[in-house]
């Protein structure tokens, strides 16, 4: 069924929002306690953020008849749809509640001049939320009562989609050529099939260089696939994250080397305060190679583990509580401390939120091998398509110490006038660890596609 299928009553609605925009669209159904006043309850977790676009998360930690409310709030750009078009809703926020947890999405009706503001200001049980998601962050919002036609034949027909925590992906329904996963399991087996290819990378232009570093498995696959190197929280290609990892060979699929799951900056401690220059004269040291006036700042730090010999730092978090996996300060962090209790560098869970969720909703591990001359990568065809995060599971594998901060950082010429300075702040984990990280993970063989 695609959306010019004639007997599919939400082809005109669907088509309505994709002429506006929209790619992804999904469907909630609305309980009594689904409405303005109450809020729309959007999962007991954080996967919510999976779906809906939305920005940067601040804390709420203000009182209330003498009570502390510590809670997320993060604005969307969200517009109600009808036949006059679009109707911006300026005050929608998602909100997100540690201790539960669970998100909630509040303020559509708010500001919004044509918002359907009796079905949402309803209790009835029966009603249906469509979403359409855009690529430039825009949610698009449409709602219809229980006896509305796309309300009934979603009814009949919501045992055969797939579903995203408490969201209908009605993605089947629309359009077959927009299916991300066909997409991208059709690129990949074609790529699959072109045996080695030259080391290369996309510039911003979209044109393919020769690309001579030795980290060039992962450029080349995104060039193939058509994808720009970018340093934004989005995905790569078509809703899917897509990480390539060195084996060698294509019988054991055995990983040479852990994955890298993030690269943030420090957003906190002397490292982002006082600059990197200053870090590195309190915690750098030496290069072990004897390279002249080159201070390095490396090593493998996990929760748990004490302060490394040659940096004198440790990693830690706060705002978390193992025991139950729940945040219970939005404000806690990740964080490396010395031995005299000051922060390092730290990273807020905030930041890990916004970022992991919407970058690593669905991803890709793609196996390669590696042929040095001439400089070439080759990619298997046994993938994971991993699905279903949430941060709480990446939060939970932090203090685990199964995710480690693994930095590559180096300031040579370190004390003359021009030093030149390499930033690598990455966080990785062991292939073994990726399945705790999903709720889903499926083998895929590209031979039987």
């Amino acid at each position: 069924m695609t959306r010019t299928d004639r007997n599919n009553p939400l082809t005109r609605i669907l088509g309505q929002m994709h002429s506006s925009g929209a790619t992804r669209f999904y469907a909630k159904l609305l309980a009594p306690n689904d409405n303005s006043k109450n809020q729309v309850y959007l999962g007991g977790d954080f996967g919510a953020l999976n779906i809906i676009p939305h920005g940067e998360i601040q804390t709420d930690d203000s009182e209330l008849a003498g009570a502390v409310r510590d809670r997320g709030k993060a604005n969307v750009r969200f517009f109600w749809i009808d036949d006059a078009g679009l109707s911006e809703a300026p005050n929608t926020q998602l909100i997100l509640y540690p201790k539960y947890p669970e998100v909630r999405m509040s303020g559509f009706l708010k500001g919004a001049s044509r918002a359907p503001r009796d079905l949402m200001v309803s209790r009835d049980e029966g009603r249906v939320l469509f979403l359409g998601i855009c690529p430039d962050a825009r949610v698009i919002g449409f709602v219809v009562s229980r006896n509305a036609s796309e309300a009934v034949f979603l009814s009949t027909i919501s045992d055969d989609l797939d579903k995203s925590g408490v969201f209908l992906d009605l993605q089947s329904l629309f359009a077959a050529e927009t299916d991300g996963r066909t997409l991208l399991l059709r690129e990949l087996k074609r790529i699959c099939e072109m045996g080695w290819i030259s080391s290369q990378k996309l510039n911003a232009m979209g044109e393919k260089l020769p690309y001579k570093a030795r980290n060039g498995g992962g450029y080349t696959l995104e060039a193939e696939l058509g994808v720009t190197p970018n340093g934004y929280a989005e995905p790569d290609f078509h809703g899917w994250e897509i990480k390539q990892y060195g084996v060698n060979d294509f019988s054991s699929f055995r990983p040479k080397s852990p994955v890298t799951l993030l690269t943030p900056e420090p957003t906190g401690g002397v490292y982002k305060e006082e600059g990197l220059h200053s870090f590195m004269t309190r915690y750098g040291y030496p290069d072990k190679n004897g390279v002249e006036d080159r201070v390095n700042f490396g090593g493998v730090y996990r929760i748990g583990e004490g302060f490394n010999k040659n940096t004198g730092v440790k990693l830690n978090i706060s705002g978390f509580d193992t025991l139950s996996g729940k945040i219970t300060d939005l404000n806690g962090s990740v964080f490396l401390t010395d031995a005299h209790e000051n922060i390092a560098a730290s990273w807020r869970l905030t930041d890990f939120i916004a970022h992991w969720n919407r970058k690593h909703a669905k991803a890709a591990y793609v196996p390669s091998m590696t042929k040095p001359s001439p400089l070439s990568y080759r990619y298997g065809s046994r993938l994971e398509l991993c699905e279903g995060t949430d941060v709480l599971l990446l939060i939970s594998a932090f203090a685990r110490g199964e995710i480690y901060y693994d930095p590559g950082i180096k300031i040579e010429n370190f004390s003359g006038p021009s030093p030149k300075a390499k930033k690598r702040s990455q966080f990785r984990a062991k292939h073994s660890a990726l399945a705790s990280l999903y709720r889903a993970t499926q083998v895929h063989n590209l031979d039987s596609f």
